[in-house]
C-alpha cells in the first residue's frame, strides 16, 4: 500500500486544479506542507532539493487538510474545503483512485 503522502501527491497529479494544504506534526514541531501536481513542499521550513527526501514523513500526524484552488496564493486562497480530517480526505483519494 502507498503511504499518505505518496496518495495525497497522486491525488494532486488527477486533481492539477487543486492545491493541497497539509498541516501536520511531526516530533511535536508544526509544519504546514503545499502539495501541488505531485510534488511537497514545506511552507514553514526549507525543503531539500532531493525529491527522494521526504517533506511529509511517515511518522506525521495529519492535523487537517484544506483543498484550494489552484493557482495558489497564500495571501488570498481560494478555498474549496478547509479542515478535512484525515479520515474525510481518505474518501476523496478512493473516489480518485488512488
Amino acid at each position: 500500500m502507498n503511504s499518505t503522502a505518496e496518495r495525497l501527491e497522486k491525488y494532486t497529479i488527477k486533481r492539477p486544479s487543486q492545491v493541497l494544504i497539509v498541516r501536520i506534526e511531526v516530533d511535536q514541531e508544526l509544519d504546514e506542507i503545499a502539495i501541488f501536481k505531485g510534488f511537497s513542499s514545506s511552507l514553514m521550513q526549507p525543503t531539500a532539493f532531493d525529491p527522494d527526501v521526504p517533506v511529509f514523513p511517515e511518522t506525521a500526524r495529519i492535523i487537517s487538510i484544506d483543498l484550494v484552488a489552484s493557482p495558489y496564493n497564500q495571501e488570498n486562497p481560494n478555498y474549496i474545503r478547509q479542515g478535512l480530517t484525515r479520515e474525510e480526505m481518505q474518501s476523496l483519494l478512493t473516489e480518485a483512485g488512488v
